[in-house]
């Protein structure tokens, strides 16, 4: 029979690619963050920043929908 889910474990070779690409792209919104001035951001910039660390996607909606055009 095939593996169980549970049983399974993840690629290390998958897994280590993605965190650093996480950790790159939370250092830039970061960045970003610090750049910017509270009127170019929409919300807290301190909120942003967690919600940049709590999961893959909070970067990603900082992105779409935290910055002000200018």
């Amino acid at each position: 029979m095939g593996e169980l889910a549970k049983d399974r474990k993840p690629d290390k070779r998958v897994i280590v690619p993605v965190l650093i690409i996480d950790a790159i792209v939370i250092a830039l919104t970061w960045r970003d963050l610090n750049r910017r001035t509270d009127a170019q951001v929409r919300g807290s910039k301190p909120l942003w920043r967690i919600a940049s660390v709590l999961n893959m996607g909070g970067s990603g909606a900082y992105w779409a929908f935290g910055r002000k055009r200018a």
